[in-house]
């Protein structure tokens, strides 16, 4: 079979960037998905994101062993499944700072600046506050703002009102030290994922194919030129042939994985793992920024939140026939109710962390009953860089994976800094009068000097799943993918997804990847 375009992976960018390259009929787009499709009823309802992560059926599993022996042995999940992580997130919609998107094109990447990216944005939305200069309406991805919030949120916003933070409707419209609802990728009480937004309305288009239960195993060469790919399907390996292009959508765990299966990678990860050397691209794998973050948990003093809808089965099944009704209730949100972004520092020129905040808490066996809270505290742009590389030609086996958490002495300053401007939050009225005392879910620091608290966190804190850079895009011939975002050493190969990032932007990696598939989808479509 041959089409002008493959498109590897049904993720958050592979999905926006098929529905891109599919508007023009006069091309034709396969759209490859390792997993199945998204009709699992668990997908569709907002708060049944925890009963999918780690399902092998719907989620990658990726053992994560640090080289640190203090660092326990983690899981990372990505989406196995059409829509890819979007169809099993927390649903929450940050787009970044205008700064971020600006700082891609300093590093000489001019195609990727906030004034492009904001117009990919504004394009793709469907925003229910309506249309502004900076987002959409009328688009395929509908935002909402969070509905139906526990009382207990509201003091939240308050309180940080009460510090000086700026009280929003959307978190999106600012890149001020800011607090509100959360935006989300829900509409009417039901998840939207980037399969849903972007094709299943479109699926009957032509010259659109969706293939699911298609694993990539590696990509097929002429010369320099990659001209397709190899899937394992149906138990058998079948070669599918790109006219123009292979596009690789598989995020940044997936997508260096299939370039170093396919001889595209350092040299040695190659060699070792017995995989002949096409092109030694010793970045590939590199470059690696995660996400590493504490949960702050908080015992209220009187019955609030979500707790006592959700603490046990009958309560989980009253929610549920609730949300069957009218689909409303604790059932129809996303992960958190309240985003806050925030300056560990007041001199700082834009917020370094931001707290995602839900009226609910968790114990060793799941919600617990008495009344709580939590708040996940991120540092938004870290500087530590690990790396993945395979450990073998088989595509099966497993990664090795060492993040390198936290070695760098800003994201070490910044975590500590999160502390504190947590402790200012939750010690603020009129949240302060709720709460009886805090306590971190992975256990207390040693100690609450800087070092013991970054500590704590770099060897307890807990992945975000946000990763990014893995594949990415530059100036020099160290990137492994150029501005435009094509592989360098090959031709007919590009790389659209959240790998090709080289820094972290201000938020998790849903919409700006979403974003970045359309981007890509305008760039390609202007080659024509």
């Amino acid at each position: 079979m041959e089409f002008d375009y493959i498109v590897v992976g049904a993720g958050s960018a592979g999905c926006a960037l098929a529905y891109r390259l599919s508007c023009d009929p006069g091309i034709s787009v396969l759209l490859l998905e390792a997993g199945p499709r998204d009709s699992s009823p668990w997908i569709k309802i907002p708060k049944g994101f925890g009963l999918i992560i780690g399902r092998k059926h719907l989620t990658w599993n990726f053992p994560v062993h640090s080289r640190d022996p203090l660092i326990r042995d983690e899981v990372w999940q990505r989406g196995n499944v059409l829509g890819g992580s979007s169809s099993i997130n927390g649903m929450m919609y940050n787009r970044g700072n205008q700064a971020d998107f600006d700082h891609l094109a300093e590093l000489g990447n001019p195609e990727w600046g906030w004034a492009q990216m904001v117009s990919a944005y504004r394009a793709m939305e469907d925003n229910a506050l309506g249309e502004t200069a900076t987002r959409g309406a009328g688009g395929p991805l509908h935002v909402s703002q969070f509905r139906d919030a526990d009382p207990i949120s509201m003091r939240v916003i308050e309180a940080g009102g009460n510090i000086g933070l700026d009280i929003v409707d959307d978190c999106n419209e600012s890149d001020e030290a800011r607090i509100g609802y959360s935006m989300a990728t829900v509409k009417n009480g039901v998840r939207v994922s980037a399969a849903s937004a972007f094709i299943h309305p479109f699926s009957n288009r032509p010259n659109l194919t969706i293939a699911t239960g298609s694993l990539a195993v590696r990509l097929v060469c002429k010369g320099e030129r990659v001209c397709g790919v190899t899937v394992h399907r149906n138990g058998t390996l079948v070669d599918l042939a790109a006219r123009r292009e292979v596009l690789l959508s598989l995020g940044c765990m997936g997508t260096p994985k299939l370039l170093q299966l396919s001889g595209i990678g350092p040299a040695d990860v190659l060699r070792r793992a017995g995989v002949d050397v096409v092109v030694d691209s010793p970045n590939v794998g590199a470059n690696l920024r995660e996400h590493r973050s504490p949960m702050f948990q908080f015992r209220l003093n009187r019955q609030a939140g979500y707790n006592r809808f959700l603490s046990s089965k009958p309560r989980q099944l009253l929610a549920g026939m609730r949300y069957l009704v009218d689909r409303r209730g604790v059932m129809s949100q996303p992960g958190f109710d309240v985003v806050a972004f925030l300056k560990t520092r007041p001199d700082l020129p834009r917020p370094d962390v931001q707290l995602l905040i839900a009226p609910y808490s968790s114990g060793p066996t799941g919600i617990e009953r008495e009344p709580g809270m939590q708040a996940l505290g991120i540092v938004l742009r870290p500087e530590s860089q690990g790396r993945l590389g395979i450990t073998s030609a088989d595509p099966h086996a497993d990664l090795d994976i060492d993040p390198n958490f936290l070695t760098a002495a800003y994201d070490r300053q910044a975590i500590a800094g999160l502390f504190r401007v947590t402790d200012e939050l939750f010690s603020a009225s009129p949240i302060a009068e709720y709460i009886d005392h805090e306590r971190l879910l992975a256990g207390e620091p040693e100690g609450k000097d800087d070092e013991s608290l970054a500590e704590h966190v770099r060897t307890r804190g807990f992945s975000n799943f946000h990763g990014v850079g893995t594949a990415a895009m530059g100036p020099g011939d160290d990137a492994v993918i150029d501005s435009r975002l094509q592989v360098r050493g090959v031709e007919g190969l590009r790389v659209v997804d959240s790998s090709a990032f080289p820094v972290m932007v201000s938020c998790g990696t849903n919409a700006p990847a979403m974003a970045l598939g359309w981007r890509a989808g305008d760039l390609i479509l202007s080659e024509l």
